[in-house]
């Protein structure tokens, strides 16, 4: 039995290095590749892969985000691939079956993939599975949010209550604030100032806005079959994300 592989990564060339890597692996077949979360989580309900190297960092939906929206049953073994600083990883690197830090050297990629064909061999995952799981809770209830988001202009600074936002506009490396009729310049990236927000209370609905949950009105069809999020002042914004997830993150407020 071949162990069936999905490759996640928004970078085309990530994703072509893993897979010519594991081309040279007799016992292993690549089932899919996914290039983000959303497309990840509909492969995996779909097909349950046995292995899935995994990004942390993607935009919109991020590989944490991914088995958030899965139930633990559904997840395959899997080995994160990320860019992160290896101090951070320490924190997690225990719980989870194993990582790769970009950019990987093919000696550590064989190692992580020897240590999970032990895993499948020993149907251990579930183990990890739920190792997993708890420090995900225990990092959501660790982790502290700004109040306020300050802005600075000239020589002038702004302070500006978070609960205040009704949504933020991606402009480059800029992030454009909207408060009811005034707007802010934030010289930040919107996938940076996305991590700094809760998740409990923000929501990036598409790849160029983040939304504050207590503004959306309603979530309604538009052409093609895709979805709109409607914000109680009139504003409509495009939804790549899933209209099922934005209904659950909605009545869990």
């Amino acid at each position: 039995m071949k162990i069936r592989v999905l490759i996640v990564d928004d970078e085309p060339l990530a994703r072509a290095r893993v897979k010519k890597m594991l081309a040279e692996e007799p016992d292993v077949v690549v089932a899919g590749e996914c290039a983000n979360g959303l497309e990840a989580i509909a492969f995996i309900q779909e097909h349950r892969p046995d292995l899935m190297f995994l990004d942390v960092q993607m935009p919109e939906v991020s590989g944490f985000d991914i088995l958030r929206a899965l139930p633990a049953d559904h997840w395959p073994v899997i080995i994160f691939v990320t860019a992160h600083d290896q101090h951070a990883l320490e924190a997690f690197g225990v719980h989870a079956l194993d990582y790769l830090l970009k950019p990987f050297k093919e000696t550590r990629f064989r190692q992580a993939l020897q240590r999970a064909r032990r895993y499948l061999k020993t149907q251990d995952a579930q183990g990890q599975h739920q190792r997993f799981q708890e420090w995900l809770a225990s990092q959501e209830q660790n982790l502290t949010y700004p109040s306020r988001l300050t802005v600075k202009s000239g020589e002038h600074t702004a302070f500006i209550e978070v609960d205040d936002v009704d949504y933020i506009e991606a402009a480059a490396n800029y992030a454009i604030l909207h408060i009811g009729a005034t707007n802010h310049i934030l010289r930040e990236t919107l996938t940076n100032l996305e991590a700094k927000l809760s998740p409990k209370r923000f929501l990036r609905v598409n790849r160029s806005a983040i939304v504050n949950m207590d503004r959306i009105k309603a979530v309604q069809p538009a052409m093609r079959g895709e979805h709109v999020v409607v914000l109680k002042n009139g504003k409509e914004l495009s939804l790549t994300r899933g209209v099922r997830e934005i209904q659950q993150r909605m009545e869990s407020l």
